[in-house]
C-alpha cells in the first residue's frame, strides 16, 4: 500500500492543498501466482469533522488496512471549519473543491476509476454533511455516499444563540456559514433540497447510507433527514447503534460503510503491510 501526501495547487480554493492518498499498489504475490490488477481503483473521497484535518482518517482509523485489503484507493482533504460549503467573497469554494475539482485533479495523477459507479464520497459529523451536500449537487460524480453521525444542523438553526461557549455552537458562526437561515431549506445547502431536485429532473441519485449513533446528540436530526429523503421515495440504507460522537464509533462506522459498497470481500490476493508476518 502507497500512502502519500499530495500537495497540488487548487483553482476552486486558489490556494495550495495538502491531501492524504492511499493506493493498493504494493501488493506481493506468491511466486508464479498472477499479479493483482494495477488499477483502475475504485476510489473513496473521505471527509473530516470540525478541528480536523486531511490526516484524520489515518491518525484515528484503520482506514489504510481496510483499503489495503479491498483494493480501494482512499482519498482525504481537509475541510477547515467550512462544512464543505462554497465562500464566493474570499473564493474559498469547497463545495466545488470536494464535489468536482479533487475527483478530477486526482484522476489525473493516479489509476483511479472514471467510472461513476466506482467514485464514492463519505464523512463524518460536519465531513457527513458535506458528503451528503456535495455528493448530491455533484451527482454526475459519485454513485455512492455515506454519511456518518453527519452534522445536518439545518433543522434547529434559528434556535442557536451567540451565548455558547463554544464557537461552533454560535448563532454568528452558523450564519457566517449556512447565510440566511430562512433560505436554508430551500437551497443547495440542503440535502433533500438537492435530492427533490434530482428527482424532478429525472436525474439519478447516488446510493445513500446513514449510520448514526442513539447517543449522539445529532441522532434526531439524521432521524428527522432519513425521514424527509424517505418520503420523497428515495432509497437510503440506515444504520444506528449504540454510542455518541466519537471515534470509537467512528471506528466501527468505517467498516459498515466499505461493507455496503460495492467492492470485494476483502480476500483479493497479495501481501500488503497490514498482514505482512502472516
Amino acid at each position: 500500500m502507497a500512502h502519500l501526501q499530495v500537495n497540488f495547487m487548487s483553482e476552486a480554493l486558489m490556494r495550495t492543498v495538502t491531501v492524504n492518498v492511499i493506493l493498493p499498489t504494493d501488493k506481493l504475490t506468491p511466486p508464479g501466482a498472477p499479479q493483482p490488477p494495477a488499477g483502475p481503483y475504485k476510489t473513496l473521497y473521505l471527509l473530516n469533522g470540525v478541528m480536523g484535518n486531511h490526516a484524520d482518517w489515518c491518525n484515528a482509523t484503520n482506514i489504510q488496512i481496510l483499503a489495503e485489503e479491498r483494493n480501494l484507493a482512499v482519498v482525504m482533504p481537509g475541510g477547515e471549519n467550512r462544512f464543505y460549503l462554497d465562500f464566493e467573497p474570499t473564493h474559498e469554494l469547497y463545495g466545488e473543491f470536494v464535489g468536482n475539482e479533487l475527483v478530477q485533479a486526482t484522476r489525473k495523477m493516479f489509476p483511479l476509476s472514471r467510472k461513476r459507479e466506482d467514485t464514492f464520497l463519505a464523512g463524518v459529523s460536519m465531513g457527513g454533511y458535506g458528503a451528503l451536500r456535495n455528493g448530491l449537487k455533484y451527482s454526475e460524480n459519485f454513485g455512492y455516499i455515506a454519511g456518518m453521525s453527519s452534522a445536518v444542523f439545518l433543522y434547529d438553526l434559528d434556535k442557536r444563540t451567540d451565548s455558547h461557549p463554544m464557537f461552533l455552537e454560535r448563532r454568528s458562526f452558523a450564519e457566517m456559514i449556512f447565510g440566511d437561515f430562512a433560505k436554508v431549506m430551500e437551497s443547495d445547502k440542503n440535502p433533500v433540497w438537492l435530492a427533490r431536485q434530482l428527482k424532478e429532473r429525472g436525474k439519478e441519485i447516488p446510493r445513500l447510507y446513514l449510520t448514526v449513533g442513539r447517543e449522539d446528540f445529532l441522532y434526531e436530526n439524521n432521524r428527522k433527514l432519513l425521514g424527509e429523503l424517505t418520503e420523497l421515495g428515495i432509497d437510503v440504507t440506515f444504520q444506528e447503534t449504540s454510542g455518541g460522537h466519537s471515534w470509537d464509533l467512528w471506528r466501527e462506522s468505517i467498516k459498515d460503510v466499505l461493507a455496503w459498497l460495492p467492492l470485494n470481500d476483502g480476500t483479493a490476493e497479495g501481501i500488503n503491510s497490514g498482514n505482512i508476518g502472516l
